[in-house]
């Protein structure tokens, strides 16, 4: 019986053995509790630390260097602040940021209404824009738009409830909505005919501009004021605008203290304060001149003298003033066949337009007429 029981405890032994020695050198079993993360390095944890940022973000590797931090503004009371410099803090300028792909139009109906009148236009824009955010924004939708974006400047609003005549709502509307969004507004009756990719040559860097305009009228002949407003006339019925530009910002702070104060005269339009000079070519014709001189934004001791209309009468191709790109008058007014105007096939005829909405009497104007 010796012998047996010492080879049973020989054979328990060796059992053992075998199993302890397996399980030392078997892969390690998975756990199904999940291990905490380990800690962040920290001083205590003996963390490499320096005091020079240039070296710690060399350690920290190509990946650190080129990942964006984002901007931080300090929130601030702008209840003190003049109605330009608000507008300033709550749309900036980035005049290298890239035009927003919007195309904004304003009419009483939308495509999607049945008798809606302008369906070729509107087309022609999403046609040459692929990829374009477009809206057609209806009067009561027009109402709405602007509480939202300018909830915090309760002038503009008030300026824009009180506005009497729909085609002064139409005309601040456009200014409002390229301040706030940036990208292209052109009324509901012109037609594009090339991609606003088009519009400034490739020599030109898209990052150093952030407002391209054209001419309406250049009327050389002596009977001129008896026709228009002014000697060069830039028009406002197509516009592109990166968000937040001065001049936006200007011609924006102009109609509202002007309309705030009309509101008090009780006189709003007359033949002496027209809808053209109000909210019209006329204010904004201004209103560019005045940002073409103004100290702020250009360094007028290197200039040859002010910019007036001398400086784009009569020009056959694109000009660059500061941020600002001026496109002749063929391209937003071809085939009009007067002050220079080529044909519809000209390499710079870029829009048409028909003249049906924004010429039409005040009455037939919709935007800003709630229904």
């Amino acid at each position: 019986m010796l012998p047996f029981r010492r080879a049973i405890i020989f054979a328990v032994f060796f059992i053992t053995a075998f199993f302890l020695i397996r399980r030392a050198h078997a892969p390690e079993a998975p756990n199904p509790i999940r291990r905490p993360p380990p800690k962040a390095a920290t001083p205590e944890h003996h963390a490499p630390s320096t005091s020079n940022p240039a070296q710690a973000q060399a350690e920290a590797g190509p990946d650190h260097r080129d990942r964006p931090v984002p901007a931080q503004r300090v929130i601030q009371d702008i209840s003190k602040m003049s109605l330009y410099d608000k507008l300033a803090y709550l749309y900036p300028y980035d005049v290298e940021s890239k035009f927003p792909a919007y195309i904004w139009q304003t009419w009483r109906s939308t495509p999607a209404d049945d008798k809606f009148e302008f369906r070729d236009q509107e087309g022609s824009w999403s046609w040459h824009h692929p990829g374009f955010v477009h809206e057609v924004i209806t009067d009561q939708v027009a109402v709405h738009v602007l509480r939202l974006f300018y909830a915090t400047i309760p002038e503009i609003l008030e300026a824009y409830d009180a506005l009497p005549e729909p085609v002064l709502k139409a005309d601040f509307f456009r200014y409002l909505i390229l301040l706030a969004r940036g990208g292209i507004y052109s009324d509901i009756d012109t037609y594009a005919l090339k991609s606003a990719l088009d519009w400034v040559p490739d020599t030109v860097p898209q990052n150093s501009i952030g407002l391209i305009i054209g001419i309406e009228a250049d009327p050389d002949r002596p009977d001129w004021k008896d026709w228009y407003s002014r000697r060069i006339q830039f028009c406002q019925w197509t516009i592109q605008a990166k968000p937040g530009h001065p001049v936006l910002r200007d011609v924006v702070s102009r109609i509202t203290a002007e309309t705030l104060k009309r509101k008090k005269e009780g006189t709003f339009v007359s033949k002496e304060k027209s809808v053209v000079e109000f909210t019209g070519p006329a204010i904004w014709t201004d209103t560019i001149f005045d940002y073409f001189n103004d100290p702020r934004y250009f360094d007028m001791t290197r200039s040859a003298g002010k910019i007036n209309y001398l400086n784009f009468t009569g020009m056959e191709t694109s000009k660059k003033v500061g941020d600002v790109v001026v496109l002749p008058i063929t391209s937003f007014s071809p085939g009009v066949e007067q002050m220079g105007s080529k044909d519809l096939e000209d390499p710079m005829a870029f829009v048409k337009h028909d003249f049906q909405g924004t010429w039409k009497p005040e009455s037939e104007r919709h935007i800003g007429e709630i229904q």
